[in-house]
């Protein structure tokens, strides 16, 4: 550990280059064991390229089939709700034309009703179907009734007065007493 060393202190703004701390050993082979592990590992690299497509491609193809579900899936969810929606609307369609036939039947009765009240209506019925008949002279009494009057007027005043403080005082005193 010396000081001042490059190891551990850097000179300027760029950072230092590291060095490493061994040298790879270098050996020379033959050219004909280099050619034939150069041909396997050309073999072998080119198997793991292709492999690494098809890889690459299953995922791909995945991935559109799953897309493609999702599409299918958010396409019947949006087909059902519209039948829904469709079926809904035909029963209110359906409640309405019945409301308004409920409607006419209810204004028909009605008429019926102020028709049956009629004065006329009742005596014809009276007469048909209960076989009533107007009075006659002789079937007539008449009576006579006195012209007074029962009511007796009132010949008193009332009047009321409210009572103050001081004199619902005095009335309890001389309850008390």
């Amino acid at each position: 550990m010396a000081t001042g060393s490059k190891a551990f202190y850097q000179y300027g703004t760029s950072p230092r280059k590291l060095e490493p701390e061994y040298e790879p050993n270098k050996k020379k082979h033959k050219k004909n064991v280099n050619k034939e592990k150069n041909k396997t590992q050309l073999k072998k690299s080119n198997l793991q390229i292709k492999r690494e497509k098809e890889l690459a491609e299953r995922k791909k193809k995945r991935k559109i089939i799953v897309y493609m579900a999702i599409i299918f899936a958010a396409f019947f969810v949006i087909t059902y709700r519209n039948s829904q929606i469709d079926e809904s609307f035909m029963q209110v369609k359906s409640m309405q034309s019945e409301l308004a036939l409920l409607q006419k039947e209810n204004e028909q009765l009605k008429v019926g009703i102020e028709n049956s009240l009629n004065l006329a209506t009742i005596e014809q019925q009276a007469k048909e179907l209960l076989g009533m008949q107007k009075l006659d002279d002789s079937q007539k009494e008449y009576i006579t009734l006195p012209k007074e009057d029962f009511i007796e007027p009132v010949s008193e005043k009332i009047i009321i007065q409210e009572e103050n403080w001081f004199q619902k005082l005095l009335k309890i005193v001389t309850n008390i007493w």
